[in-house]
């Protein structure tokens, strides 16, 4: 059985003569929160209303729950999506609305409904009118009627787009939450990398709709975290060196370039060992990179 709930393969979507997404590959492993991060008119709307049924590609294909084309039919009630504005009615509770919802798939149970919205923080929203909601609440509503069914996969575009930050803290820790506690597979989209860095286990980047890299989220962290860069004339006899002065976290990335990821304020002293032990250093700085620095650098640009 496949690691994977969701694979897509070449997935592409034309309109006109553009390709809002473009022989996207996509691999979100079963549990994972997969924040996909791209600015706006990126791809990520295109994509994910293809995943949820509500639009067909060019071309390309995807595989859901182990099944593709024909099949997709048989899996769709697997999916929860909350895509562009929560479909909400303005003029009724919070439980009003998951009970509408739930009276569409044919579920009557009382219980059932105030579960949803515990689920979300929401219980005590009590007979508050959905109009008079936060931005924020009514993105949880949204992610409560989403959850109607029991989903395994969820959708979910843009979700803490436009919020307060308590709202980004709340619909954050509802998904966090969601994730752990149901089990749940998400998908989530974004444009601010910082935010999606905190909750996602996985990152996929997309821009002009190129899927340009996923990683995991200890990748990203490896990525971006502080370290100290050595290019030296034999790299092998360094790192016995380093060892032996008890560095233990560091890399051999070619014949001549070393990555120490500890003890980054005594870059130093790490040279005057390697100096005294006859090795030639040619290069040693201490670099790191902030999120959004990384992320503007692999899409080529500023947003």
């Amino acid at each position: 059985m496949s690691e994977y709930l969701l694979t897509t393969q070449d997935l592409t979507k034309t309109y006109g003569r553009h390709n809002a997404i473009d022989h996207v590959s996509m691999h979100i492993p079963k549990g994972a929160v997969y924040g996909f991060i791209g600015r706006n008119g990126a791809g990520k709307t295109t994509l994910m209303k293809i995943i949820a049924g509500l639009s067909t590609q060019t071309s390309g294909s995807y595989e859901l729950f182990g099944c593709s084309g024909a099949q997709l039919g048989a899996v769709r009630e697997k999916v929860g999506c909350l895509i562009e504005a929560p479909g909400i009615y303005p003029d009724m509770t919070a439980f009003q609305n998951v009970k509408a919802k739930c009276l569409v798939r044919g579920v009557y149970n009382v219980g059932y409904v105030n579960e949803l919205l515990q689920a979300v923080g929401l219980f005590d929203a009590g007979k508050k009118k959905a109009k008079d909601f936060s931005l924020g609440m009514r993105q949880r509503l949204g992610i409560a009627i989403a959850l109607v069914g029991d989903p395994e996969f969820m959708v979910l575009d843009e979700p803490i787009n436009g919020l307060d930050p308590q709202g980004i803290v709340e619909v954050r820790e509802t998904i966090h939450r969601l994730a752990i506690e149901r089990n749940i597979t998400i998908l989530i989209s974004s444009h601010i990398l910082d935010e999606l860095a905190k909750i996602a286990t996985h990152i996929g980047i997309i821009e002009n709709g190129v899927l340009l890299k996923e990683l995991s989220a200890q990748q990203l962290k490896d990525e971006c975290a502080a370290k100290i860069e050595i290019v030296v004339d034999k790299a092998a006899a360094a790192m016995a060196v380093l060892q032996s002065i008890g560095i233990t976290q560091l890399q051999q990335i070619n014949a001549n370039q070393i990555n120490v990821t500890e003890r980054i304020d005594e870059s130093a002293a790490v040279n005057k060992a390697l100096v005294e032990a006859g090795i030639a250093v040619s290069k040693l700085n201490v670099s790191g990179e902030a999120l959004e620095d990384y992320y503007i650098r692999i899409t080529g640009g500023a947003r």
